[in-house]
């Protein structure tokens, strides 16, 4: 399943679902890198 995160203020990226974080983060992986950032939310 693909999943968007955000790295801190402007950076976004998109990847497989890897895990959630016990602190609300999730992990997406990219390539050969996974990456651990907020969720965006979905829009309506």
């Amino acid at each position: 399943m693909l999943r968007t995160i955000t790295l801190g203020s402007c950076v976004s990226v998109q990847g497989t679902f890897v895990r959630s974080l016990a602190d609300g983060r999730i992990a997406v992986k990219v390539g050969q890198k996974i990456y651990e950032g907020r969720p965006v939310k979905v829009a309506a």
